[in-house]
């Protein structure tokens, strides 16, 4: 199983970026994923999550009506879409796969399989 995370960089305060997650290894269309972040010096946090459809997402409050995530099983790749970026989004972002059934986790301890994380970097 692979997940390589792409789209992180340098903004400005108040800016966009769109990082992707391309699945290769698994039926990426059977399984929920998720985004969480490491900022330096810091534990990695839930930044939120989607259902294997698509239907059902899950959100951290630091960054509810920011951020959305969403996936495209045709193409193996879940998106983050993240808007008014804040310095206290700055962090490595990471994909991850959920492989159990139910419902939406934000506990990096039951994620399986992990992309290697992309930068952001939000400068004021």
């Amino acid at each position: 199983v692979q997940l390589q995370a792409s789209g992180g960089g340098l903004v400005q305060l108040g800016g966009s970026l769109r990082l992707s997650c391309a699945a290769s290894g698994l039926t990426f269309s059977m399984y929920n994923m998720g985004w969480f972040r490491q900022a330096p010096g810091k534990e990695r946090e839930f930044v939120a999550a989607i259902s294997w459809s698509g239907g059902r997402t899950f959100y951290a409050d630091s960054v509810k009506g920011r951020f959305t995530i969403s996936r495209d099983n045709a193409k193996n790749t879940v998106y983050l879409q993240m808007n008014s970026l804040e310095p206290e989004d700055t962090a490595v972002y990471y994909c991850a796969a959920d492989l159990r059934e139910g419902g939406l986790r934000s506990m990096a301890r039951d994620y399986h399989y992990w992309g290697q994380g992309t930068l952001v970097t939000v400068s004021s």
